[in-house]
């Protein structure tokens, strides 16, 4: 005879069994994609077919062929992981997703986010300019809608919320009471990003992180043979390949109407942050993100190039909330930064000379206009 115990696993067995196969004819029954379009975009953030082209880049990367008949399909697979990042939660998935166990969400968000930052996957979505037509198309683009010349991109550095992470927690102190990444972004200016570094703990400034990226030597390398930089707030070292703003500049002067300038054109990443944060919650800051920092990482590279997908295809951004909008601004430290090389600093000094040519040349085109 079966003891109580042995009945009691039995039934249990049998409710868990019952239970999966509920979750998997509801699945069965309700095809997302039968969805209208606008509702589809407000769960998703992605168009249908654009989330469709998707499944074809990482179907090679991916377990395609369910082995159960409870198995999920890449589909609902790549659905589920996008409803998270939209979100920031995956305690109430919609769709077919509704229907995915809490755990089963766990390793989905974990398969997907693998997958799409698979390295084919990020250079075919995340394009820095590396060709001199696509860095003079990228220039042109800046100056018909900024009009300031040999722009390649704008920088700046955002904080994203991680839980406190098992090792090294002080590098990861945000200096606004919780851990962090400080993800650092260039988009042009279309808002398209096209360099995502978030690899980087909170607590690093960002004219470190610039400091070390591997795009620094090379745009310096470039400098060499053409006219090119990035558009930086006060947070970045004045250089040859880093513009920076004029503080406190004299009304209707030169330096003036380059700061004018300088901050309407740099402006754009910092619409391109709120626009990626506003698609994908799960980076606003009072969403921390349960993940080790490399995880973290990886979702937030995930989240870059589902923007750049969006952006391609003109999908509308939903908008956040006044107190959304409060908290981020509120909870984002301030990066000034203090220029401790000296007055005869070489970089220093030629990024001086640079600058003082751009406020030359951006004045005697308007008084030429």
């Amino acid at each position: 005879m079966c003891d109580e115990y042995e009945i009691f696993e039995f039934l249990e067995t049998e409710y868990r069994m019952e239970k999966r196969n509920r979750r998997r004819r509801i699945r069965e029954l309700f095809n997302p994609f039968e969805m209208d379009d606008t509702e589809f975009v407000n769960q998703y953030r992605l168009s249908k077919d654009l989330v469709s082209n998707l499944c074809e880049d990482l179907e090679p990367l991916m377990k395609t062929n369910p082995k159960r008949t409870s198995d999920l399909t890449l589909e609902t697979k790549v659905l589920t992981a996008i409803y998270v990042y939209a979100h920031g939660s995956h305690q109430k998935p919609a769709s077919s997703a509704q229907q995915v166990a809490q755990q089963t969400v766990s390793a989905v968000l974990a398969e997907v986010t693998k997958a799409i930052n698979h390295i084919e996957i990020r250079n075919k979505y995340i394009k820095f300019p590396e060709t001199a037509t696509e860095r003079n198309s990228t220039k042109l683009r800046f100056y018909e809608k900024f009009g300031i010349p040999d722009v390649i991109g704008c920088i700046d550095g955002t904080h994203i919320a991680i839980v406190k992470p098992n090792e090294h927690e002080d590098r990861y102190n945000s200096g606004k009471n919780y851990h962090s990444l400080n993800v650092q972004l260039i988009c042009n200016a279309d808002m398209d990003i096209i360099s995502v570094d978030a690899s980087q703990p909170g607590a690093r400034h960002d004219s470190f992180i610039w400091s070390e990226h591997p795009l620094k030597s090379h745009l310096e390398h470039l400098s060499t043979t053409e006219s090119l930089w990035l558009l930086g707030d006060s947070g970045y070292p004045l250089r040859k390949t880093m513009m920076t703003p004029i503080l406190n500049a004299n009304p209707d002067s030169p330096e003036a109407y380059y700061a004018e300038k300088h901050n309407k054109a740099w402006s754009v990443i910092e619409k391109t942050i709120g626009i990626l944060k506003a698609r994908f919650r799960c980076l606003l800051v009072h969403h921390a993100l349960h993940y080790q920092p490399q995880v973290a990482g990886y979702i937030a590279n995930a989240c870059v190039i589902l923007h750049n997908l969006c952006n391609s295809a003109n999908i509308p951004v939903p908008e956040l909330t006044e107190d959304e909008i409060g908290r981020e601004v509120f909870m984002q430290p301030q990066n000034s930064y203090v220029d401790l090389a000296g007055p005869r600093d070489k970089e220093l000094q030629i990024g001086i000379a640079t600058r003082r040519d751009l406020v030359a040349r951006l004045w005697e085109q308007r008084l030429g206009g």
